[in-house]
């Protein structure tokens, strides 16, 4: 069972009523409301129409049925027009008309749309107060708002809540509460979940296994997500397109082709049809890899069986062939995107100008940029870190200072990804009090440092020659519990061996091993090579004797 005390959110009013064990009811119609596609329903994307067609129904004698305004509420609610919906519903509420069952639905629904939880929760308590039992639908739909906003927690703690008054949700409320914990990440929670409801009355579906498969796949955990997959088998549900697509991307990631091809290859056995997003998930992977003729192949094969490559497809083939030192042949590729009447979206264009500016082509990425605006592709945050990023590179900072103040005005806030790249050029560029003027205006921002943050400045504080500046920043990360990498701990090492304080590296290589992180090779080589020059040989021949005993120099 979740306990409430894990999660360190406010728990949610108490709405449930003592009662015995029961299942939620069904609504004797669908929810997704198409039961309100009826012939004499007003159109619901003429909020005038249907405004006029509700007020017709208030004022007639004898008074109209409350379905009659739950027809014209739902419908609205359908369309997204969930404000005039609520608005209408009051009207009729002043009118004297009672709300149903379906009617307080209809409400959650568009309260928890519009976010607001606590008008969806108080009209929970009010379908009690009423004495009706509300439906799995409405109960699902305020996990998924909670879900929607982030409040996991919370919706946890109404599934406790739920659970302890003897309520037994479906497949549907159990997808919506996985489907959000591995969204925030918590995925170890989402599968003790999975776990609990495998011993209930409804048992995981295809589509809660593969939330779990996909989330491990994410997350680097292949064998174990394979290990689901079993389970799915032995269960004798048949995996669906989604679960090889998420098995062949995982496996693909890690390098792993062979039980990429292998999956692909069952799927094929068992009659499942590859479709665009197999396609493109392996075009994507061989790309990234710098397999461009493995792409191309499969490229092939994708039009073979009748699948049009899309805007997705081509970006990838973009990045491939950039990542070749190949500009020509990624634009070649654009241009071809456009010429068959696909339209660039603001990913392709960002493959483009990623890859241009990688390769110093400053201003052919600017005029690809001027190029997106003249056709109304609106630039996203990392357009602007892309083209940052280039100029700083190419040394260009007034088109930097422009195009921050740009993308301000743009409406997207420098993140930490803008930062970090400003305080890159600077400390590169020898102008650290600039840097760390930066580093202190991003502080003030409400920017949050990260791990590459600390280590730009720790790193731009030793070539300038503060390395105790450098060292208080690294020991404030250390007690800050953030799992530094091998980079970060030579920046200082190397910084204290320049300065001839080799007891003191050689301290900091036993706290890296201690901490988790193993030295590599120019840990060592920083070490030797003062060893050496201070004629402390021996010491120096016994770390080599490390680096072979570590697999990192061939005896």
């Amino acid at each position: 069972m979740y306990s409430a005390s894990r999660y360190a959110l406010p728990r949610i009013a108490r709405f449930l009523p003592p009662s015995s064990s029961f299942i939620l009811p069904a609504f004797p119609y669908s929810f997704n409301l198409n039961f309100f596609a009826h012939s004499q329903t007003p159109n619901a994307n003429n909020i005038p129409e249907s405004v006029a067609s509700f007020n017709r129904l208030l004022h007639l004698h004898p008074p109209p049925s409350i379905r009659q305004i739950n027809k014209i509420l739902g419908s609205l609610a359908k369309a997204g027009h969930h404000r005039t919906a609520i608005s209408l519903c009051a009207q009729a509420e002043f009118r004297g008309f009672t709300p149903d069952l379906f009617t307080l639905s209809i409400l959650i629904n568009c309260y928890c749309h519009l976010g607001q939880l606590y008008s969806a929760f108080s009209i929970f308590g009010s379908i009690h107060k009423m004495g009706l039992q509300p439906s799995i639908v409405t109960v699902t739909t305020l996990i998924k708002g909670l879900c929607i906003r982030n409040q996991v927690g919370e919706a946890l703690d109404f599934y406790d809540d739920l659970m302890a008054k003897g309520f037994q949700l479906n497949e549907v409320s159990y997808g919506t509460l996985v489907n959000g914990l591995c969204k925030l990440g918590k995925l170890r929670s989402a599968i003790k979940l999975v776990e609990k409801m495998e011993s209930q009355l409804f048992k995981p579906n295809v589509v809660i296994y593969t939330t779990i498969i996909d989330s491990l796949c994410k997350g680097g955990h292949v064998v174990e997500a394979y290990e689901w997959y079993l389970k799915v088998i032995d269960q004798g549900i048949l995996p669906d397109i989604v679960t090889y697509n998420s098995l062949i991307h995982g496996h693909c990631s890690k390098g792993q082709w062979q039980e990429a091809n292998r999956f692909l290859h069952d799927m094929v056995l068992k009659g499942i049809k590859p479709n665009i997003c197999t396609f493109n998930i392996l075009i994507n992977v061989f790309c990234k890899e710098r397999k461009i003729i493995e792409a191309e192949v499969v490229l092939a094969r994708m039009m073979k069986c009748g699948e049009r490559p899309t805007v997705v497809t081509y970006s990838s083939l973009m990045v491939g062939y950039f990542l070749m030192n190949d500009a020509n042949e990624s634009k070649e590729v654009f241009d071809k995107m456009v010429r068959i009447g696909l339209k660039p979206d603001v990913v392709s264009f960002n493959a483009l100008i990623d890859g241009l500016c990688k390769i110093k082509m400053v201003d052919e990425a600017m005029a690809l940029f001027k190029e997106m605006r003249s056709k109304n592709v609106h630039p996203d945050a990392w357009t602007y870190n892309c083209l940052i990023d280039g100029m700083c590179k190419s040394g260009k900072m007034s088109c930097v200072r422009d195009l921050v103040y740009d993308m301000r005005d743009s409406g997207h806030a420098p993140g930490v990804v803008t930062y970090n790249i400003l305080l890159d050029a600077f400390c590169k560029g020898q102008h650290l009090d600039e840097g760390i003027a930066l580093f202190q205006q991003m502080v003030a921002q409400g920017v949050q440092p990260d791990l590459r943050t600390y280590t730009i400045l720790i790193h731009g504080l030793c070539k300038g020659g503060r390395l105790n500046d450098a060292r208080e920043i690294f020991e404030y990360l250390l007690i800050s519990g953030f799992c530094l990498d091998a980079f970060a701990y030579n920046i200082i090492i190397m910084s204290l061996c320049r300065h001839g304080l080799v007891e003191e590296a050689m301290t900091l290589v036993s706290r890296m091993t201690e901490n988790g992180c193993l030295p590599d090779s120019v840990s060592y080589k920083a070490l030797i090579g003062r060893l050496l020059e201070k004629c402390r040989n021996d010491e120096g021949e016994n770390l080599l004797h490390v680096m072979m005993g570590s697999g990192l120099l061939k005896k």
